[in-house]
């Protein structure tokens, strides 16, 4: 199997290669990181949010709502890193490197993808996986293509095969095309591999921000 994302057919239907065993153990393992992580986490998350809290108001703790496995939306949780406000205010919900908006703090934060510890929790809760597409905002989805909805027919992860082959830096199109790849090669073995890659673009900080050609608007 090549894993890499070919040009496919708009009209091409979706095909998830998870069934309801896979998605068992895809759960079980999610819990078995995922409950470790989060009580061991614990001390570093509440300072963190002490530091976000000290430098500037507003809650530490960031609630958004995204779009689900199915379409179901729920709040995502992650650590605050603009200015309270900041999607009211500039370029919206579009991010660029150097934003103003962006705290000092929140700028950290970002570097290492802290702002997404948080995210353990929507795993502990049922609503994300460890690995899968990134939850978008239902803007987003409204704009998909009968097969980019194909995207939805698993559960948002915290890290995923987009994340782990250029990340925000990717045309919009090309990271959805990325993880409808997922969707239909999906597997143990693929979740740990991407794990592990994961670790490494985070070391390197690799695609935090949209390129040239990157953002959901193009």
């Amino acid at each position: 199997m090549s894993l890499t994302a070919a040009p496919a057919a708009a009209e091409r239907p979706v095909r998830p290669a998870l069934g309801p065993g896979a998605r068992a153990a895809k759960r079980a393992l999610d819990l078995l990181i995922g409950v470790p992580a989060c009580v061991l986490g614990a001390p570093l998350l509440a300072l963190l949010a002490l530091a976000i809290r000290l430098e500037s108001p507003g809650h530490p703790i960031y609630r958004q709502r995204r779009v689900g496995r199915d379409g179901v939306p729920f709040d995502i949780l992650k650590l605050r890193t603009m200015v309270r406000g900041a999607e009211f205010t500039g370029a919206g919900l579009s991010i660029q490197e150097g934003d103003e908006r962006i705290t000092r703090m929140g700028a950290l934060l970002r570097r290492a993808s802290l702002d997404e510890l948080p995210n353990l929790w929507n795993v502990v809760r049922g609503e994300m996986s460890l690995v899968g597409p990134r939850p978008t905002l239902q803007v987003q989805v409204d704009r998909y293509t009968e097969r980019q909805r194909g995207r939805l027919a698993v559960k948002p992860g915290i890290t995923g095969w987009a994340q782990v082959n250029g990340r925000a830096a990717l045309p919009w199109s090309e990271r959805i095309e990325l993880d409808v790849f997922y969707v239909e090669h999906a597997s143990l073995a693929l979740d740990l591999r991407i794990l592990a890659r994961t670790v490494r673009v985070l070391a390197r900080g690799d695609g935090l921000y949209k390129g040239e050609t990157g953002g959901w608007g193009r």
